[in-house]
């Protein structure tokens, strides 16, 4: 795949020399396959898209698109069945999946139209992508698509053969699998639709549906290079006759174009998620040019920017590993604002962003919140404080902050608030710009106003999430105490006495839940008692959420000191968590989030993220850095089969990124970050304020993994810390390795 790749960039960009451009070494194929026995992979997309796009345009290899894949696209698959504009990347739930174009070289007629199976075969050995491009050939058709993007815009051309029809059909009522369809999982609904043919190169459309996120609403405006020579329109079984415009719930169009114009064919498709006049302004202002070359330029440019943050001396499979995982973080969250800056609130209201800013959308925060969001900070803290910004105006219309938010609401997905410890660094960072007492407020708002999973009347009387009044309590218990954590903190800086040592006291609320007998997390009902049976291998529990008692052991990053004492000191301490990484034991099936197993550990979901990091804190570093360089070697391939588990936007990738260059945000709240064994022998970060912090071990080799002494421009590091604002202050960081 590499190798189509790099022919990709000469063909298409006419490079001859591609020094210091970090594109060439993305595959966007990472993350695209599972394994040989089932486990999940990524469910990442090849498709193009631009830093923050809303437009992620790619191949659907499922006729309706399901859980597994959740981006719509698996490599082992051999047929595509459309090119739709909007995906989610590496989710474990799916949603999205707008206005898919299919070109046929065919004539479409009703009866094929009404059934809307327009599936086609096609190899890996004609298919190919970087960022900003992806092309494909199908097989049946004979027809070459061309893909790329700008942030509110798919690009398309497509080459049909010599003499065959040319037709392109438009599927509104294409989307994840409905709930009859898939036992009753998702409840995705088409509310309402409209295909609008304009004039004679312009169709216009909408449609209201619910399914993941509610009520969601998209607008497309679509054009063509040639007029259109005759049309098809339908809502289900019926067929709109000689009308232009068609209404319903499942509405397709076959489009013809006559083959006498050429045998290219350039489609503009501009959506917006707020009115048919904001898809027509993003086409005005994005796509006004008529050349396949001019996007597929200026995609790689605004990649090549992004990209050029980190540079690193690696090896091909290193590099490629990094700057893919870089790329799959620089996706999302998407830009969810019209080019003239209107947008679509929690309420359904029309605002209006000052000067064209962006609006943001996709916080996958119970994922994010642990390096995603802190690697933005570092690397691009203007969007980091631009992400603040847009969940205080998420606080504002819905009352609390953003859980998980999709196309601009809410779906609740997942527990705690983590947009809370992406406010606390973002505040305790002192990055520039953000709203401090604004930020403080929500996030002490968000704390104490009640919301599904979150009872704080429940939470402060009890001192615990008794499992009698609240599912998933002991996972909600000990991140309800992180996020608490991060407010005191907040207060602390700020001052504010009261608030601190309230929410400092709701912080040590995991120790109530902590049964000494067994040395395990475990819930309790409202009286204070022990919930019988309790297996901490099992992942049926309904105490836990994607784990089980052993992976949410370790879930104290706020206080691992207290963890340690928990636990009866340093000697027990460290047995219990060596035997977390030995012991290989089941009890009935794994939950299907878990993966990527190192004895307990899982290092394909997310609450294990930061458990290799533990060690340090009990005086053995060494086995910090062993099991970094295992999960480095073990979960992370150059190859479509890349990723331990789904990628969650960005999350995945975020942790090897971090752990690759020497240092993990272990308590991600904090703005600190805890130290432990690089990758490579050079690595460095171009920061926004113009400084460059520079990664350095000079005598590092392959199987060099420990570090003997790390210094700081010059000074040792005695703490195994370093902070975001040392990062930021630029210098040199080097290990001496043994």
């Amino acid at each position: 795949m590499k190798t189509v790749v790099s022919a990709l960039f000469a063909c298409v960009l006419g490079l001859s020399a591609l020094a210091d451009d970090n594109t060439k070494y993305v595959n966007p194929f990472i993350g695209t396959q599972t394994d040989a026995s089932g486990a999940l992979s990524g469910s990442t997309f090849p498709g193009p898209t631009m830093p923050q796009g809303m437009v992620q345009l790619s191949p659907e290899t499922e006729n309706y698109v399901s859980w597994d894949p959740c981006s719509g696209y698996e490599y082992n698959r051999d047929s595509i069945f459309g090119f739709t504009h909007t995906h989610l990347s590496g989710t474990g739930c799916t949603d999205l999946i707008d206005v898919s174009l299919m070109p046929v070289s065919w004539k479409v007629d009703e009866r094929q139209l009404a059934r809307g199976n327009f599936g086609q075969r096609f190899s890996h050995e004609q298919e190919g992508a970087m960022p900003g491009y992806y092309w494909v050939h199908l097989q049946e058709s004979d027809v070459r698509v061309e893909l790329s993007a700008t942030v509110r815009t798919g690009i398309h051309r497509y080459t049909f053969p010599s003499g065959k029809p040319q037709t392109l059909v438009l599927d509104l009522d294409r989307s994840m699998l409905r709930g009859d369809q898939y036992a009753g999982r998702r409840d995705v609904k088409i509310i309402q639709s409209q295909l609008r043919q304009v004039d004679d190169h312009t169709v216009e459309g909408y449609r209201l549906i619910t399914g993941w996120a509610k009520l969601r609403k998209i607008y497309f405006r679509a054009e063509f290079s040639r007029p259109i020579a005759s049309r098809l329109l339908m809502d289900g079984q019926r067929s709109a006759g000689e009308s232009d415009v068609v209404n319903g719930r499942s509405l397709r169009a076959a489009l013809t174009f006559a083959p006498e114009g050429g045998r290219e064919l350039m489609v503009k498709v501009a959506i917006s998620p707020v009115d048919i006049l904001g898809a027509r302004k993003n086409m005005q202002a994005e796509a006004q040019e008529w050349s396949f070359e001019h996007y597929t330029r200026n995609a790689h440019d605004a990649w090549q920017k992004a990209l050029a943050c980190i540079d690193i001396e690696a090896t091909p499979e290193q590099r490629a590993i990094f700057y893919t995982g870089l790329y799959h973080l620089l996706m999302q969250p998407n830009t969810m604002s019209d080019a003239d800056g209107r947008y679509m609130d929690t309420n359904y209201e029309i605002r209006q962003m000052p000067d064209g800013q962006a609006y943001h959308s996709t916080f996958s925060l119970w994922d994010t919140f642990r390096a995603a969001h802190p690697l933005y900070a570092l690397i691009a803290p203007d969007i980091a404080v631009q992400f603040v910004r847009d969940m205080l105006l998420h606080h504002e219309t819905y009352g609390y902050l953003p859980i998980w938010d999709l196309w601009g609401q809410d779906n609740y997905c997942m527990i705690g608030n983590h947009a809370i410890p992406v406010l606390a660094y973002a505040i305790l960072a002192e990055l520039p710009g953000v709203p401090v007492e604004e930020a403080y407020r929500a996030m002490v708002e968000s704390s104490k106003r009640s919301h599904p999973n979150s009872p704080f009347e429940v939470w402060e009387r009890y001192g615990y999430m008794p499992q009698t009044k609240q599912n998933m309590s002991v996972s909600i218990t000990l991140e309800q105490a992180f996020d608490d954590w991060c407010v005191a903190a907040v207060a602390h800086k700020l001052g504010r006495t009261a608030d601190y040592e309230q929410f400092l006291r709701r912080s040590e609320f995991y120790r109530n839940l902590f049964d000494p007998s067994i040395g395990f997390f475990r819930p309790k009902d409202e009286n204070g008692n022990w919930i019988e049976p309790f297996d901490p291998l099992s992942y049926e529990q309904p105490c836990f959420i994607e784990g089980n008692a052993w992976q949410y052991m370790w879930f104290v990053p706020h206080n691992p000191q207290g963890l340690i004492e928990l636990l009866g000191g340093v000697k027990p301490f460290l047995a219990k968590l060596d035997e977390n990484f030995t012991l290989t034991a089941t009890s009935g099936e794994r939950n299907g989030n878990a993966s990527g197993f190192i004895g307990q550990y899982a290092h394909g979901n997310e609450p294990s993220h930061h458990t290799v990091y533990l060690y340090n804190f009990a005086g053995r570093p060494a086995r910090t850095q062993e099991l970094v360089e295992q999960v480095r070697n073990s979960f992370y391939f150059a190859a479509p089969c890349g990723y331990a588990g789904n990628d969650d936007c960005g999350q995945m990738s975020a942790w090897y990124i971090f752990s690759s260059l020497g240092f993990y945000p272990f308590n991600a709240g904090s703005g600190e970050y805890v130290l432990g064994t690089p990758l490579f022998r050079k690595a460095t970060m171009h920061l926004t304020n113009g400084k460059d912090f520079t990664i350095l071990a000079p005598n590092k080799t392959e199987n060099r993994v420990h570090v003997r002494g790390i210094k700081l421009n010059g000074t040792p590091v005695r703490q195994l810390m370093i902070t975001h604002k040392q990062i930021m202050a630029g210098g040199t960081l080097e290990f001496t390795m043994k």
